[in-house]
C-alpha cells in the first residue's frame, strides 16, 4: 500500500494510505509550550505508539466509540480520516462534514500544571473549583469533581475559550459539550482503574473528538501518553504528597526552572519575538527516554 505524507506534526508524520485511510507515526520529537525542543528521545515514538494503541484497544473494548483500526508498525498505527476544516461556516451543525472539532478537551484532576500558575495568579479562583473562600489550597491537592476546560486547536497558539465560544467555533450545542465532558470523565476512569496496581497516576490530560461520516462523534488523535497526559509517580505522591512528574512535564519544569518558560511567555504577553528554545542537556534526554519506556511499560500491563 502506497502512502503519502500530508503533515509533519511537532510529533507525529501523517500519511494519506491509498485506501483512504490515515496512519499515524510517531517520531522521536518532542515539543513543550508549542515549541519543538531541539533534542529527540530515543525510542519515545515507539512508546507512544504503544500507549496509544493500548488505550483505544482498552476504548473499543469498553464501548466507546473512536478512530482507531489497528497497529501498523512498531511506531505506527492506521485510523479512520476526519476533515480539517477553517471556519465554522464550512461546518454541517448535524456533523456530516466528517470533520475535527476545532477543540481540545481537558480534565484536571489535581491542582498541578497551568491551573497552579493561574491560581497564583489571581487568574483563577478556589471557589470556581468548589473550594470555600476559606479553604486552603496547595499545588498538587486533589480537585473536589474534575474540572473540564476547553481550548482552541486549529489556531497558531492553544488558547482558552468558554462555553460559549467553544459552541460558536465547533457549531456543537450543549448537550454535545456535555456529551463529551461526560465521555472524558468516564474514559480517565477507566484509566484510573486500569493503572490502579501500577505506580503511575494519572493526573490530567487532553482529548480530541472528531465527526464520523454519518455525523457521530469518535474520540480522535491519540490520548493518555506521556505527551498528552500528566502522570506522577504514585508511590512518592501517596507516601509524602510529592510531585515527581513521569512524563514530558520534567522537560517543561526544566524549562521553567532555567528561566525560558517565563521569557517565552513574557514575550508572548508583550506581543514580542519569541526567544529560540535551546536545547535540554544529556542527562534529561537520557532520563526522559528511560520515562517513556517505564510509563509504556506500567501502562500496558494495566
Amino acid at each position: 500500500m502506497t502512502r503519502t505524507l500530508i503533515h509533519t506534526g511537532s510529533v507525529k508524520n501523517v500519511f494519506q494510505l491509498d485506501d483512504g485511510k490515515i496512519e499515524f507515526e510517531f517520531s522521536d520529537r518532542i515539543s513543550v509550550f508549542d515549541k519543538l525542543v531541539p533534542n529527540t528521545i530515543p525510542g519515545k515514538g515507539k512508546a507512544l505508539n504503544d500507549m496509544a494503541c493500548h488505550w483505544f484497544e482498552v476504548l473499543s473494548e469498553i464501548g466507546i466509540y473512536n478512530h482507531f483500526i489497528e497497529r501498523t508498525g512498531d511506531t505506527s498505527m492506521m485510523v479512520e480520516p476526519v476533515k480539517i476544516i477553517h471556519g465554522r461556516e464550512n461546518i454541517n451543525a448535524d456533523g456530516s462534514t466528517n470533520h475535527l472539532v476545532p477543540l481540545e478537551f481537558i480534565l484536571r484532576h489535581f491542582v498541578a500544571g497551568s491551573l497552579w500558575d493561574r491560581l497564583q495568579k489571581g487568574k483563577v479562583q478556589k471557589t470556581d473549583l468548589g473550594f470555600a473562600p476559606g479553604d486552603g489550597l496547595t499545588k498538587g491537592m486533589r480537585l473536589k469533581a474534575p474540572m473540564f476546560e476547553t481550548t482552541t486547536k486549529l489556531e497558531p497558539i492553544d488558547r482558552s475559550v468558554d462555553r460559549e465560544e467553544a459552541k460558536l467555533l465547533s457549531r456543537m450545542d450543549d448537550a454535545q459539550l456535555d456529551g463529551i465532558r461526560d465521555t472524558c470523565v468516564r474514559i480517565d476512569q477507566v484509566m484510573d482503574e486500569r493503572t490502579a496496581a501500577t505506580n503511575i497516576m494519572h493526573v490530567d490530560g487532553k482529548k480530541e473528538f472528531g465527526f464520523d461520516t454519518q455525523g457521530r462523534l469518535m474520540i480522535v488523535d491519540v490520548f493518555g501518553t506521556a505527551d498528552e497526559d500528566r502522570w506522577w509517580d504514585r508511590g512518592r505522591y501517596e507516601a509524602s504528597g510529592e510531585m515527581v512528574e513521569l512524563s514530558k512535564e520534567a522537560i517543561r519544569a526544566h524549562y521553567r526552572e532555567t528561566g525560558y518558560h517565563a521569557a517565552l511567555y513574557g514575550a508572548r504577553d508583550a506581543g514580542e519575538p519569541e526567544p529560540d528554545i535551546p536545547p535540554i542537556p544529556e542527562a534529561l534526554v537520557e532520563e526522559v527516554a528511560a520515562l517513556y519506556r517505564s510509563i509504556a511499560d506500567q501502562m500496558c500491563k494495566g
